[in-house]
C-alpha cells in the first residue's frame, strides 16, 4: 500500500506541493480573520444554575459585569471633585447601547453604596454590566473599556470579562513566544541529528504546515461550536511536536535507504513502506488518546479533543504526502548545507542494551523505584479551576483584583452563594421564613463560615421576629428589611451568602460547599450552591466521574492498535504499564512544581481539574510514537531471528538514537511552552516535556529492554485463535 503511495506521490509531486501551498494560503487567511473562540465552559453544572438565580435576583449577570475601581492619590472619594470625575468617566457608558447598566455608589441602595467607597484608600467602586450573553459581551468589552478614561482618577477593571479578555491576550502572547523559541531550538536539534541544513528544515516546514492548517480548521469550527481559546495553544504544541517527529522518522529512513545505495525513487518507496505504517499507527494512537476527550460532551474538553485530533491528522497527512513530494523533488540535494558527517551511535546503544539485559533486575528495580518516587506527590493532588491568580501580574484583571482585595476586602472575600427557589411565589411566607432562618443558622454553624448574609440575618431578630417583621415590618425595622428584600429576594427565589476568609480554591472552602449541599432544602424548595468554590467542586466531580471511562477507552483502543501492529498479546500490556509509569512521573512532578511551589512556580496553587485528563489523553498517545517505533523494529528482528535477546538489542540499537533525537525535539517544543506566563500553559508544557523526557530515557532505554528480557519468549505469546485470525490478514510492515 505505502509503496504504491510512494509511486503516486513521485508522479504527482508538483501537484501535491501546489495543493499544499494553496491550503497554506487559505489557512493563513483564516488566521487573520476574526475568531470566535470562548473561555472554557462546562454545561449543566449546579453552580451555573445557582448563578442564574442569583443573577435574576441581582438584576444583572455577574459574568458580564465589570468591577471598576477608581483611585486617586490626593482626592477623597466623598469629595465633589472625585465624584464629578467618576461620573464624567462613566458618562459615555450610560448612553452606550453595548452597556446594559451602570451602578455607582449614588445609584446603589444606601447600605450597598456605603460599601462601595473607602475614604482611607481614596477609592470607590462602580459596577458596569455589558449587554449580551458572555460571548457577545467579551467581543464588546475592549470598546467599553476604551471609553472608560479620566484625567484625574486611575481606573482599573476586574471581574470575569476582564479576566477572560486578559487570559486570551496572555495566551496569544505565550503562543507567539513559545513558537519563536521552539522552532529555532527544534531546528538546532535537527541540525545536530542530520548535519544538513536542508534536511533539518524539512521537518520544521512540515510541522509549520500542519500547525497552521490545524489551527485554521479549529478557528473555522469555532464559528459553529464553543472552542476555548487555549485550544489553539494545545493544538500548536501537539501538532508541532508530532509533525516534526513524523518527519524526522521518514527523512532518517530515507537517508538510510539512500546511503545503502538505492536510487532516490526506490529509496522513497522503501522508506515510506517501512516508516509509513509507523507514522499511520502512531497518528492513530495519538488521535485515539485525544478522542478520549469526547467523553466530556458539553464541555470545552470535547472540542479540544476534536481540535487536537484534526491537527494530528494533518500532521500525518503532511508527513505521508507533502514531505515525500519534497524528498522526490530534492533527491540527493536534501543534504545541501552539510555541516559534517552524522555519527553512528548504534554500537553505543547495542552495548547499553547488552548491559541492561545481562542484569535486568538490577536495572529494573532501581529505575522503577525512582519513577514511583517521582510519582508520589500525585497522591496529594488538589484540583481547582483557573482563576485570576493564573494570570501574569501585569494583566489588568489581576491588578484590579489585588487592588480590590486591599481597598475593599469584603468584596474580594470568598462568597458562596446559596440560591433557594420555592415551588411558587412569594418566597417569603411564615413557614418559608422560618425554614430560611433555620437554614441560615445551619450554614453559620459550618466550620470556617465567618458570617451569613441573608434576608433573615443582620437585624438581630429571632425566628419569630423575622416571621413577623419581614411580612409586616414595624417602623424601627422597615428600612433595613425592605432594602434587604429588594437585594436578596425576587419572586419565588432568594439568595444567602456564606462568607469565609479561606481562599476560594482551598479544601476548607470546598468542604463548606459540600456541607451546605448536604443540608435539607427549606420548605420543599430547591437549594443550589454557586460561586467560584462551588464551580471548582462541580468541575472536579464532572471530570472525575468520566475519567474511568476515558482511561479505559484509551488503554483498550491503544492495546488493540499495538496488537494489530505487533502480533503479540503481551507487548501491548507491557506498553500500557510503561506508559502509565512515565505519566505517573510527569503528574507527580507537576504537583511538586505547581501545587507545592517548587522550581519556577513562585505561586503554588491547586492543579486545574482538566489538566490531568488532558495530559493523559495527549501523552498516552504521544508515548506510542516511541513505543511503536521501537517495538516494531524489535518485532521485525524477532520475525527474522526468533531470538528475543538479539531482537531487543537490534531494535534498541536501530531506534534508540532516533527516539532520543525525537524526544529532544519534543522536549524543546514542549519546554518552550513551559516558559509561558499563564500558569495553565506552563503546566501543560512542563508536564508534556517531563513525560517525554522520562519516557525516552528511563522507560524506553532501561525499563522496556529490562522487562522484555525478563519476559523472554513470552513477549511474543499469542492465543491460538488470535494467531489464526491474524494470520489471515496481512501484517503491516514494521518501522
Amino acid at each position: 500500500m505505502f509503496a504504491s503511495l510512494a509511486a503516486a506521490i513521485d508522479r504527482h509531486r508538483f501537484r501535491i506541493l501546489t495543493a499544499a501551498g494553496v491550503f497554506l494560503l487559505l489557512a493563513v487567511a483564516v488566521l487573520f480573520s476574526e475568531n470566535r473562540l470562548t473561555t472554557g465552559t462546562i454545561a449543566g453544572l449546579e453552580a451555573d444554575r445557582a448563578q442564574a438565580i442569583v443573577d435574576a435576583i441581582a438584576g444583572r449577570p455577574q459574568d458580564t459585569t465589570l468591577v471598576v475601581l477608581f483611585q486617586s492619590n490626593t482626592l477623597d472619594p466623598n469629595d465633589d471633585a472625585f465624584i464629578a470625575a467618576m461620573d464624567e468617566a462613566l458618562r459615555p457608558l450610560r448612553s452606550d447601547p453595548d452597556v446594559a447598566s451602570v451602578v455607582t455608589p449614588e445609584d446603589a441602595e444606601p447600605s450597598v453604596g456605603l460599601t462601595m467607597v473607602n475614604g482611607p484608600a481614596r477609592a470607590a467602586l462602580a459596577f458596569v454590566s455589558v449587554a449580551g450573553d458572555f460571548k457577545t459581551a467579551l467581543r464588546r468589552y475592549p470598546k467599553v473599556r476604551r471609553e472608560l478614561a479620566s484625567p484625574l482618577l486611575a481606573i482599573t477593571c476586574t471581574g470575569r470579562l476582564p479576566f477572560v479578555y486578559g487570559l486570551d491576550g496572555a495566551l496569544e502572547r505565550d503562543l507567539q513566544r513559545a513558537e519563536a523559541v521552539s522552532l529555532p531550538l527544534a531546528l538546532g536539534v535537527l541540525l545536530w541529528v542530520f548535519r544538513s541544513l536542508l534536511a533539518a528544515l524539512l521537518p520544521v516546514l512540515v510541522g509549520g504546515l500542519a500547525v497552521v492548517g490545524g489551527i485554521a480548521v479549529v478557528l473555522v469550527l469555532g464559528r459553529f461550536v464553543d472552542i476555548a481559546q487555549y485550544t489553539i495553544n494545545v493544538c500548536s504544541l501537539i501538532g508541532l511536536g508530532v509533525a516534526i517527529d513524523y518527519s524526522l522518522f521518514l527523512v532518517s529512513r530515507w537517508r538510510e535507504e539512500l546511503s545503502a545505495g538505492r536510487p532516490p525513487r526506490e529509496a522513497l518507496a522503501a522508506a515510506l513502506s517501512r516508516v509509513g505504517p509507523v507514522i499511520a499507527f502512531s497518528g492513530a494512537a495519538v488521535a485515539t488518546g485525544l478522542s478520549g476527550l469526547l467523553f466530556f460532551r458539553g464541555s470545552y474538553l470535547s472540542a479540544m479533543g476534536i481540535g487536537g485530533a484534526i491537527v494530528v491528522f494533518l500532521a500525518v497527512v503532511a508527513a505521508l504526502t507533502v514531505l515525500p513530494a519534497l524528498l522526490s523533488v530534492l533527491g540527493p540535494r536534501v543534504d545541501w548545507g552539510r555541516l559534517g558527517r552524522a555519527r553512528d551511535r548504534s554500537a553505543f546503544w547495542r552495548d547499553l542494551a547488552a548491559r541492561v539485559m545481562r542484569r535486568p533486575l538490577l536495572v529494573l528495580l532501581p529505575t522503577l523505584g525512582l519513577l514511583l518516587f517521582i510519582s508520589a506527590p500525585f497522591l496529594h493532588l488538589r484540583l481547582a479551576t483557573a482563576a485570576v491568580g493564573v494570570l501574569p501580574h501585569g494583566v489588568e484583571a489581576r491588578r484590579g483584583y489585588e487592588l480590590l482585595a486591599r481597598a475593599f476586602p469584603e468584596e474580594a472575600r470568598t462568597r458562596i452563594a446559596v440560591a433557594v427557589r420555592f415551588p411558587s411565589a412569594p418566597a417569603l411566607t411564615p413557614a418559608r421564613i422560618g425554614a430560611l432562618y433555620d437554614l441560615s443558622r445551619g450554614i453559620a454553624a459550618v466550620p470556617h463560615v465567618a458570617k451569613v448574609e441573608s434576608v433573615v440575618a443582620g437585624a438581630g431578630l429571632d425566628r419569630a421576629g423575622y416571621q413577623r417583621e419581614l411580612l409586616r415590618p414595624s417602623e424601627f425595622y422597615a428600612g433595613g428589611l425592605v432594602e434587604a428584600k429588594k437585594l436578596l429576594v425576587r419572586g419565588d427565589a432568594t439568595v444567602l451568602y456564606a462568607l469565609t476568609d479561606l481562599p476560594a480554591e482551598s479544601e476548607g472552602a470546598q468542604s463548606i460547599v459540600r456541607a451546605i449541599r448536604r443540608m435539607r432544602p427549606p420548605a420543599g424548595g430547591l437549594l443550589l450552591v454557586g460561586g467560584q468554590t462551588a464551580s471548582d467542586v462541580d468541575t472536579t466531580a464532572y471530570v472525575l466521574t468520566r475519567m474511568p471511562w476515558v482511561i479505559g477507552f484509551v488503554i483498550a483502543v491503544t492495546a488493540v492498535v499495538l496488537f494489530l501492529l505487533l502480533g503479540s498479546a503481551t507487548l501491548p500490556l507491557e506498553a500500557v504499564v510503561m506508559n502509565l509509569l512515565s505519566l505517573g512521573g510527569s503528574f507527580g512532578a507537576l504537583v511538586w512544581i505547581f501545587q507545592e511551589g517548587h522550581l519556577f512556580a513562585r505561586e503554588p496553587r491547586p492543579v486545574e481539574p482538566s489538566l490531568p485528563i488532558l495530559l493523559f489523553c495527549v501523552l498516552f498517545g504521544l508515548s506510542m510514537d516511541y513505543e511503536v517505533l521501537m517495538l516494531s523494529r524489535i518485532a521485525e528482528s524477532w520475525e527474522r531471528t526468533r531470538d528475543n535477546t538479539a531482537a531487543i538489542a537490534d531494535g534498541l540499537a536501530r531506534t534508540a538514537g532516533l527516539i532520543t533525537s525525537a524526544a529532544a525535539i519534543m522536549v524543546v517544543v514542549f519546554g518552550a511552552f513551559a516558559l509561558a506566563k499563564v500558569v495553565l500553559i506552563q503546566a501543560v508544557g512542563a508536564g508534556m516535556a517531563l513525560a517525554v523526557a522520562l519516557d525516552a530515557t528511563f522507560v524506553r532505554v532501561l525499563l522496556v529492554p529490562a522487562t522484555m528480557r525478563l519476559f523472554g519468549d513470552a513477549n511474543w505469546w499469542l492465543p491460538a485463535p488470535l494467531g489464526r485470525w491474524r494470520a489471515r490478514r496481512k501484517r503491516p510492515a514494521a518501522g
